[in-house]
C-alpha cells in the first residue's frame, strides 16, 4: 500500500476520473446548445458557454438570439455585447427582434441604439413596429385620466365647438431616448385644435371645412422634441355647443344691472342721510328760536327796571 508507484497510479486514475466527470458534465449540459450554435455558425464556443454560466448569463437566451441574428442576415453582433446587455437587465430577444424588423423594413437601426432604447425602459420592438405601421391616437383620449371626450373651443362669433380628432403617428427612433411621450403629443394637438377654433372668425367656417383646423395644427410642428412624428391629423367629429358669447353678454348685462342698482342704492342712502341732516338742523334752529324767545321777557324786565321802557302814552306826550 505504501508503494510510490501505486500511489502515483492511483492519483492519475483519480485525476483522470475527475476530468472525465467534468467533461461528461460539461458535455451533458452544454453539448446540445453548443451543437445548435455550431451548426448555425454563430461563432459561440464551448468555453464561451462555460464563461456565461460563470457570469450567471442565460446561455440559451444568448445562443437563440445570436441564431436569430445570423439567420436574418443582420450585421455581426459581438457575443460579449449580448452578454453585457443581459447582465444590464436588458431584454436581448426583444432587441434582436427589433433589429430584424428594422432590417427587413430598411430602417436605419444599429445594435447600440436599440440596446440604449431598451435600457431606457422603452419597448424598442413596439417602437420599430410603430415606425413600420403607424398607429392612431385619439385626441382627447378619455382613458388617460382626464375623462374628457371632446376638445372645446369658442370661435370669434361666440359659438362653442366640440371637436374630436385622430392623430396618426409613427416612432421617431432618433428621438426615442429623451423624447416626449404620447401624452405630450395629445396635449399639444388638443391645444392646437382649441387655438385654431378660437382664431376662426365664425363657427360656420369650421363646420364647412374642418380640415382648416387640421392644417393649422400641422403647420405648428407639434411633434418637435417628441418620440413621434405626426403623419396626419384627422378631425373625426365637430359638434356645436353653447352660445358662449350670448351667455357672456347676458352675464355682463346682469352684472351691469347689479352695479347700477348698487349705485342707485348708494345715491338713495346719501339722499336719506342728507334729509336726516336737514331735519336735525331744523330742530337745532327751532331750539335756538325758543331760546331767543325766552330771552325777550328778561330783556323787557331789565329795560323796565332801568327806566328805558316807555309806553306809547309817554311817547305821545313827549312828542307834543
Amino acid at each position: 500500500m505504501d508503494d510510490p508507484q501505486f500511489l502515483i497510479m492511483a492519483a492519475v486514475f483519480l485525476i483522470g476520473g475527475l476530468l472525465f466527470l467534468v467533461v461528461a458534465f460539461v458535455g451533458i449540459k452544454y453539448f446540445n446548445i453548443w451543437l445548435r450554435a455550431f451548426v448555425t455558425r454563430t461563432g459561440i464556443g464551448i468555453l464561451q458557454l462555460i464563461g456565461m454560466s460563470l457570469q450567471k448569463v442565460n446561455a440559451m437566451v444568448i445562443v437563440e438570439s445570436k441564431i436569430m441574428a445570423v439567420q436574418s442576415g443582420l450585421p455581426p453582433i459581438d457575443t460579449r455585447a449580448l452578454s453585457a446587455h443581459y447582465l444590464a437587465q436588458g431584454n436581448v430577444r426583444r432587441v434582436i427582434q427589433s433589429l430584424i424588423v428594422a432590417h427587413r423594413a430598411k430602417i436605419d437601426l444599429d445594435w447600440d441604439t436599440a440596446a440604449a432604447i431598451d435600457l431606457a425602459g422603452r419597448n424598442v420592438l413596439d417602437a420599430v413596429q410603430t415606425s413600420v405601421d403607424p398607429k392612431v391616437i385619439d385626441c382627447p383620449d378619455p382613458r388617460r385620466g382626464s375623462g374628457r371626450t371632446t376638445l372645446d373651443g369658442v370661435a370669434k362669433d361666440g359659438i362653442q365647438l366640440k371637436a374630436r380628432a385622430r392623430v396618426t403617428v409613427r416612432t421617431n427612433l432618433a428621438q426615442l431616448v429623451g423624447g416626449a411621450t404620447e401624452e405630450t403629443v395629445i396635449a399639444r394637438v388638443g391645444e392646437g385644435i382649441v387655438s385654431a377654433i378660437g382664431s376662426s372668425d365664425s363657427h360656420k367656417d369650421v363646420l364647412a371645412n374642418p380640415m382648416l383646423i387640421a392644417k393649422a395644427v400641422l403647420d405648428r410642428s407639434l411633434d418637435s422634441q417628441t418620440a413621434y412624428e405626426i403623419v396626419s391629423i384627422d378631425i373625426a367629429d365637430v359638434d356645436v355647443g353653447e352660445n358662449v358669447g350670448a351667455r357672456l353678454q347676458a352675464d355682463q348685462a346682469e352684472a351691469d344691472v347689479r352695479v347700477a342698482r348698487a349705485r342707485a342704492e348708494e345715491r338713495r342712502a346719501q339722499a336719506v342721510a342728507t334729509e336726516q341732516e336737514m331735519k336735525a338742523l331744523t330742530q337745532e334752529n327751532r331750539a335756538k328760536v325758543v331760546l331767543a324767545e325766552a330771552d325777550v321777557p328778561k330783556a323787557i324786565a331789565t329795560a323796565y327796571r332801568s327806566g328805558n321802557l316807555r309806553t306809547k302814552k309817554a311817547i305821545a306826550s313827549n312828542g307834543q
